[in-house]
């Protein structure tokens, strides 16, 4: 009878009745590392033999690839008999686990190469290309070969749609693990196009990533960069990462053909990759409904207006100039680019907290951008409304609605816990670093927090535009890190690890 129980439990939970298949899961991560060691060889190849003139070229790419790829190798053959299908719980561990262990292959690159970085900012700078973030702690770009430079463009780009995402586009048969892979790595809903063809799916998505990367690449190529720099922007425009090859970021060029064509694809990366995707399908109306990107678009658009109107009044900048400055920084800021064409540090208090605000609330979901997401404030501001309501109408219950369709409660208290852990992790972390950084002042902290949780980039004061986190001890550092990767992964692919049950077999 316990046996039959156990069977038919097994059968409606797949995976909840074992504890996680290590050997398989040792082989996913032995194919996740070899990915990376593709990509590291892929750089090597294009900075040989391409438009690249680097007298610093010392083959650091070349000596991780053998370290990565021989690692990886390692482990796929260690679990070759661990059996093809990713169970749920399998599908976490992966996550968590396997975006740790991609960062720290990331870092060797940073280590091996002169003038080279210390292991701890290694990791750092290889989370905040992973994570899309943009911080960084290389303090002179022009100090490092400019293979190290298009990796770090190059792990924005894989990071941006997402490693596991490409993994499930590139491997079949992975069982119902796949749609977990997908979900807990990418903030895309499940009614914006995961379906029972999930390989399809993420498929599809590269696809489009791909494309729009292309089309970048060779219109900035048209406006004057060489290809190499074309290339490393456009992999951080379209992954909202905002790794620059320049020091002063894409103030260098001044050219504002170069900034409005970085700001459409900055927003394009800020929007919802499933909702691109019906769009090029022909899925207008379902595009004109959709109630995110309408408010996507409409903060993006009052966010400029108000920050070029402080920038006239009170900055006395004319008013294309400001408009210009305007749109980039809050395009940048609102889909947690992070490129800069002006020390917003200095701009007047207004315009500084509207670029704060965006910071928290980010792009749409699905997308490649870090925040909140729009989707989870406007379930919040219509849930506070609803209690408001309640409060002298204790009665009245008006549904909660978003994009036309009834959202039920678990929906509203996933987005409202979301939102309240955010605000602790956020309080709990900037305190952490005012007492790892003494001298730091309390903005300083606070945004060095909120733009690596947030995976922005540049923060204010220290760590604002024209700055970077090199001068934080290695004890900061890594703790920034580590709240990118768990920005990025939104918090449970990272504390899932910590869970005693997912572990073992109950």
């Amino acid at each position: 009878m316990r046996r039959s129980f156990r069977y038919r439990r097994e059968r409606l939970f797949p995976g909840s009745q074992r504890s996680v298949n290590y050997l398989l899961l040792i082989r996913v991560l032995g194919f996740l590392l070899l990915l990376v060691a593709g990509a590291m060889l892929a750089c090597e190849g294009y900075t040989l033999i391409g438009d690249v003139d680097d007298e610093r070229h010392d083959l650091a790419l070349t000596k991780s690839f053998v370290v990565t790829a021989i690692a990886g190798l390692a482990l796929a053959l260690l679990g070759r008999r661990s059996g093809k299908e990713i169970l749920r719980k399998e599908a976490i561990a992966i996550v968590g686990v396997g975006w740790l262990l991609c960062t720290a292959a990331g870092a060797l690159p940073y280590v091996l190469c002169a003038p080279g970085l210390s292991p701890v900012s290694a990791f750092f700078e290889s989370a905040s290309g992973f994570t899309t973030t943009g911080s960084s702690v290389i303090a002179d770009l022009d100090r490092f070969p400019r293979s190290i430079l298009l990796w770090r463009a190059t792990t924005q780009w894989l990071g941006g749609m997402g490693i596991l995402v490409l993994f499930v586009a590139l491997l079949s048969n992975l069982g119902v693990g796949s749609k977990s892979l997908m979900r807990h790595e990418s903030s895309a809903q499940s009614g914006y196009g995961f379906h029972s063809r999930i390989r399809e799916t993420a498929l599809r998505l590269w696809q489009i990533y791909t494309g729009l990367t292309i089309v970048c690449v060779a219109g900035l190529t048209l406006l004057g960069m060489s290809l190499y720099d074309a290339t490393l922007h456009a992999f951080a425009a379209i992954s909202t990462g905002g790794f620059s090859s320049q020091n002063t970021s894409v103030t260098f060029y001044a050219s504002a053909g170069i900034d409005a064509w970085l700001c459409l694809f900055m927003v394009l990366g800020g929007a919802s990759f499933p909702l691109i995707a019906w769009l090029l399908r022909g899925g207008f109306s379902r595009v004109r409904r959709d109630e995110e990107l309408r408010l996507y678009l409409a903060l993006i658009a009052s966010a400029t207006a108000v920050v070029t109107l402080d920038l006239v009044l009170r900055s006395g900048e004319g008013f294309g100039r400001g408009l210009q400055l305007a749109s980039f920084q809050v395009i940048s800021i609102m889909t947690t680019t992070g490129f800069a064409t002006a020390d917003f540090d200095l701009w007047p208090t207004l315009s500084q907290a509207i670029l704060v605000i965006l910071m928290f609330v980010g792009g749409c979901s699905g997308s490649t951008s870090g925040g909140i997401k729009v989707s989870r404030v406007a379930v919040f501001f219509r849930a506070a409304g609803q209690q408001l309501l309640n409060s002298f109408r204790p009665n009245q219950h008006v549904a909660i609605r978003l994009n036309g369709e009834r959202l039920d409660e678990s929906h509203i208290n996933k987005a409202l816990f979301f939102l309240a852990l955010t605000a602790f992790v956020v309080a709990l972390s900037t305190l952490a670093v005012t007492v790892l950084e003494p001298s730091l002042d309390l903005v300083s902290a606070f945004t060095a927090v909120a733009a690596t949780l947030f995976n922005i980039g540049p923060g204010l004061g220290e760590v604002g535009p024209t700055r970077t986190f090199a001068f934080l001890g290695m004890p900061a550092q890594m703790l920034l890190a580590m709240l990118m990767i768990l920005g990025r992964l939104e918090f449970f692919g990272i504390l899932a690890l910590f869970l005693p049950a997912l572990w073992r077999r109950y």
